[in-house]
């Protein structure tokens, strides 16, 4: 192999490992049986979220794997593999692709990485399920505002008890 692919290739690992360090959470998937259209419209989706889709050879993804820390991701890293990267929203590239994968039964998720642990499909799965960043901020706001709430309901409470009592 000549010295200009070499370098070439220890970029390529050099960039991968990069996004492994900077990513929140990593999906795995095989995306083997994909119509060309179902790619295009799951990396939109992807893009939309702010997660970055890519195809690239398990042998660079094992080699910046092992640089960025990450053991026992080779076993996933067989087979056609195609890796999403979320530097912002952990739940976003899990959520998308669990949910193209139901419409879309080609797709399979293979296993992850979430905030830097090598996580099981199980896992995956599970991260799936949960709210997005937006709906998990939605319940936050929801449950700092109940307490003042509830107090603005008792001063009206005892208003109305006052308003009663003046006029009896």
């Amino acid at each position: 192999m000549s010295e200009q692919a070499i370098a070439k290739k220890a970029a390529l690992v050099d960039d991968v490992t990069k996004k492994f360090e900077g990513a929140v959470s990593i999906v795995v998937a095989d995306y083997r049986g994909l119509t060309v259209d179902q790619v295009t419209e799951l990396r939109k989706q992807l893009r939309e979220a702010g997660v970055e889709m890519r195809v690239i050879k398990n042998s660079i993804l094992s080699r910046a794997a092992k640089q960025a820390g990450l053991e026992g991701l080779d076993d996933v890293f067989a087979g056609p593999t195609a890796i999403a990267f979320s530097k912002e929203d952990v739940v976003a590239p899990a959520k998308i692709i669990d949910t193209f994968a139901k419409t879309a039964d080609a797709l399979k998720i293979k296993g992850g990485v979430i905030e830097g642990k090598v996580a099981d499909i199980e896992q995956i799965t599970a991260l799936a399920k949960l709210p997005n960043r937006e709906g998990m901020l939605s319940m936050l706001l929801s449950v700092l505002q109940a307490p003042v709430r509830n107090v603005a309901y008792a001063v009206k409470a005892v208003a109305e008890k006052e308003e009663k009592e003046e006029v009896a």
